[in-house]
């Protein structure tokens, strides 16, 4: 392609896309004169004074240099520190090749920050670019920062008329990234986290990817040309686990509750920081060939309905099966795994009884119910990998 050629295509994206080399010196200027930026350094960095760090970012000529030269020290020190080992099963995809990979959705950052440093680590020779709703860019910083990131922003804050113009543009810019900037796209199953572990691809997540690729082509053509590679990531434990509980609740009691920008902060904050026991990605193969044996006839709403419920076997075959899983769900486990897990419970209730918003949001913790909503989180992914992997099923 022309470069040319290639600007012009890329114009079309310039609200939502990542930025491009020569567009970096100008959001480094604006990160360092933003006074929340310097103090998110800081205190990340308090031994490096801000200066030297916004001179090493400005050596980062390319959004994956800045990867390489930030994230990826960043995420191995955090994960050091706050699990006892990540890692990835890549063995039924080329990381040579280009794909989307489309996952269940465990934690809002880490979810695509950890499969980038994995695939670095795989031997892969660019990371993901990466979806990111428009929800969670709460001040000018953060929407530049991500950008930075590699990160293409989903558009969730519009009218029905604007959200199909910015769904069919979102689509067409992934079929841009996998056809001609040949990089990869990670995108999650649906919109926000599954609260109880039970994930399930929402069919118009496919709807849109199906809604960008070449003119005439049908469905199965359109997500081929993705190369849609179902992602399955496994926690022992979710650090969000009491929050999400605690938010189980506040549905329940309070009509109308919302989740505010501070509430996700704290999950931001605490899925980050929190601690994760094992962390596992598991790639299962491409769709491609699968998508072949579909017949032809089918209607589109069957079509979308059947290639979600073959994601989702996928992603449930390949879960990493805990003690933490075996436990909640009753399965064989030994009496210190019980005993372990419990006081892990307790640990967790014990965050949710003490929450220092309680008062102002008129919480009164249903004990019983919070951990029967816990339990349920760990069993899920059991009880999902069971019936993915049972005879009748494969």
């Amino acid at each position: 392609m022309e470069e040319q050629d290639y600007k012009n295509m890329l114009a079309a994206f310039d609200a939502i896309r990542p930025f491009e080399p020569e567009e970096l010196p100008a959001a480094y200027d604006r990160l360092e004169g933003d006074p929340q930026f310097q103090a998110v350094v800081k205190y990340l960095y308090p031994q490096v004074p801000f200066a030297a760090m916004m001179q090493k970012m400005r050596m980062c000529t390319t959004c994956l240099d800045f990867q390489k030269a930030f994230c990826y020290g960043f995420l191995k020190d955090l994960m050091a520190k706050a699990s006892t080992g990540f890692d990835i099963d890549a063995t039924a995809i080329d990381v040579a090749r280009r794909f989307t990979f489309v996952s269940n959705h465990r934690d809002i950052v880490l979810d695509s920050a950890l499969l980038d440093v994995l695939l670095i680590d795989a031997g892969a020779q660019t990371t993901c670019e990466i979806a990111i709703g428009d929800n969670l860019l709460a001040a000018p910083w953060i929407r530049d920062l991500v950008r930075i990131n590699k990160s293409f922003i989903v558009e969730r804050s519009l009218g029905i008329r604007e959200m199909l113009a910015a769904s069919k543009r979102l689509s067409e810019y992934m079929h841009f990234v996998v056809a001609c900037k040949h990089d990869n796209v990670w995108i999650a199953q649906r919109e926000g986290r599954a609260k109880d572990s039970d994930d399930r691809t929402q069919p118009s997540i496919l709807k849109m990817m199906a809604m960008g690729g070449a003119p005439g082509e049908g469905v199965v053509e359109r997500l081929k040309a993705l190369h849609i590679v179902p992602l399955a990531i496994s926690y022992e434990y979710d650090p969000c686990d009491f929050l999400k509980a605690r938010e189980f609740q506040l549905k329940r009691d309070i009509p109308g509750w919302k989740k505010s920008k501070a509430d996700d902060v704290e999950s931001m904050r605490t899925g980050i920081m929190g601690y994760k026991g094992r962390v596992h990605y598991h790639c299962a193969p491409s769709i491609d060939e699968w998508l072949d044996t579909l017949p032809q006839d089918m209607p589109k709403g069957e079509l979308f309905d059947a290639i979600a419920a073959h994601i989702d076997q996928e992603i449930h075959s390949h879960y990493r099966i805990f003690a933490s899983n075996r436990v909640a769900a009753g399965a064989e486990a030994t009496e210190e795994e019980k005993a372990s897990f419990h006081r892990y419970l307790d640990g967790q209730m014990a965050k949710i009884m003490n929450h220092p918003a309680n008062g102002a949001a008129g919480f009164v913790p249903d004990e019983a119910f919070l951990r029967d909503c816990l339990l349920t989180m760990y069993a899920n992914p059991l009880r999902n990998y069971r019936q993915a992997t049972a005879p009748s099923t494969r």
